[in-house]
């Protein structure tokens, strides 16, 4: 059974998961184009870019979770 993700889940941890780049691209959000997500992959937890860019962190949590469990 895989792990549930959280606000507190990292951004490398997410996009472990298949179908998880193509969601948070749905989001906008915008780590996935940018030139230091190599450097922030590691460190940035999801529930503070969600913050940060105003993105539906309930909204998203719940899409991926959802996916992750199929």
């Amino acid at each position: 059974m895989r792990k549930e993700i959280t606000k507190d889940t990292l951004l490398c941890e997410i996009l472990d998961h298949p179908k998880a780049k193509e969601i948070l691209a749905k989001y906008n959000l915008p780590c996935l184009s940018c030139p230091m997500v190599g450097f922030e992959m590691g460190i940035l937890k999801i529930g503070q870019v969600c913050k940060m860019y105003d993105i539906d962190l309930e909204g998203l949590l719940k899409k991926i979770n959802e996916n992750i469990k199929k």
